[in-house]
């Protein structure tokens, strides 16, 4: 299906492509006899989550060396030359021959998938290889095909792992209910993986000057329905600047931000000569800055939520700032537990937003608590990364 998509579909063309060849370039690229550690993510969302591991994995352990696998272009494409990893290539599409040919180039020594992908074939072919195979911060659903009547080759497939990491207690109940007992409650990697962001986070200077004297609202990874309330809600607040990092940076969407938006300069266009002060809004049209510029933000706003649902709350949180994004937040699991502990807002309406920030901009104490509570969220959930390092291999 891939195959007869690819003349009309980008992503599909992109898998395609990326495959052709794929057991010749494996078998060209690993030297026999190597000591291989194989970790899998679906896309770049799950590599994000498994990055601490992996990172753990190749300093205490050199004498391997790591293959890491996408299944998505949206995860190759922007880590086929990750640093962390020895070789970056697509996962073989999951055919009982290409799984066996696929183990036997590679020839494991331990495989690690990252919260999904659950390849019938692939899995199949490492239970007879008897390869130590590992699913890490896993989360399961009451509705899965694991947990129906008729799932009994999924619940198979779970029989490879030699343990599974959950990321909560609910997981592991549901799967204890169909007789996996081998599960550890490890906690989220990615409260590992933003807090070693922040704490690496380099500079960065046009931010640091288009902020000056001034509080910043950084809206992140937005959509066209976020930024007309963005622009809708800050018009009240002159004092406040507004930093807007779009999900997408196509021309013609950052060209309509800079219409929509009140006093709007681009950030591929500043230079050291460029006057800085009147500008009320910071249009970023580049890539990979986003989890730094949190760090200048008295305030965050996550996009998405007006669509399938938000993105990566924890980045901005775990500078310990309050939090809000759109009403479609229920699917994630942080999101719901900030609202609780009330670090973080949904929101409808610019109203809505434009109520929560004057109630927060004129109670100094009442802000200050609220970051306390976002930051010590993030602190009181680090440590999954060294409870799966403990369980695997006996160490932190």
């Amino acid at each position: 299906m891939l195959w007869l998509v690819s003349p009309l579909n980008g992503k599909a063309r992109l898998m395609v492509r990326g495959r052709r060849g794929l057991m010749r370039r494996l078998r060209e690229a690993i030297e026999p006899g190597s000591r291989v550690a194989w970790f899998h993510a679906a896309s770049l969302g799950e590599f994000e989550q498994g990055r601490p591991v992996i990172e753990a994995f190749r300093a205490q352990h050199p004498q391997y060396r790591i293959l890491l696998t996408f299944f998505s272009p949206s995860g190759y494409e922007i880590r086929k030359d990750y640093p962390g990893a020895d070789w970056v290539f697509y996962l073989p599409i999951d055919t009982p021959r290409a799984a066996r040919r696929f183990l036997r180039t590679v020839n494991p020594g331990v495989a690690v998938f990252i919260k999904y992908e659950f390849w019938l074939n692939l899995l199949a072919a490492l239970r007879r290889s008897g390869c130590r195979t590992f699913l890490i911060s896993a989360i399961f659903r009451p509705d899965a095909l694991f947990f129906r009547r008729y799932g009994a080759i999924y619940r198979k497939a779970l029989t490879t792992y030699e343990t599974i990491f959950v990321q909560k207690g609910d997981s592991a109940r549901l799967l204890a209910s169909i007789g996996f007992v081998n599960t550890v409650e490890a906690g989220d990697t990615r409260f590992d993986r933003v807090a070693a962001i922040a704490e690496a986070a380099a500079p960065v200077e046009i931010v640091e000057r288009f902020g000056e004297g001034a509080k910043l609202l950084v809206a992140g990874s937005t959509w066209p329905q976020d930024e007309a309330l963005l622009a809708e809600a800050l018009g009240g607040f002159a004092q406040m600047k507004l930093v807007v990092v779009p999900h997408e940076i196509a021309p013609e969407r950052i060209d309509r931000l800079m219409d929509i938006l009140p006093g709007a300069v681009r950030y591929t266009q500043i230079t050291p000569e460029s006057d800085l002060a009147g500008a009320r809004t910071l249009v970023v049209d580049a890539i990979g800055l986003l989890a730094a510029i949190y760090r200048y933000a008295w305030m965050a706003y996550i996009g998405g939520g007006f669509g399938v649902g938000i993105h990566n709350t924890l980045e901005a949180a775990t500078y310990g700032i309050p939090v809000a994004f759109g009403p479609n937040y229920r699917k994630f699991r942080e999101a719901c537990r900030m609202v609780e502990e009330g670090c973080a807002l949904s929101v409808a309406t610019a109203g809505e937003l434009g109520l929560w920030i004057g109630s927060l901009h004129d109670d100094r104490q009442a802000y200050e608590r609220l970051c306390r509570i976002a930051a010590a969220y993030v602190a009181s959930n680090r440590g999954a990364t060294t409870a799966i390092m403990q369980k695997i291999f006996g160490e932190g």
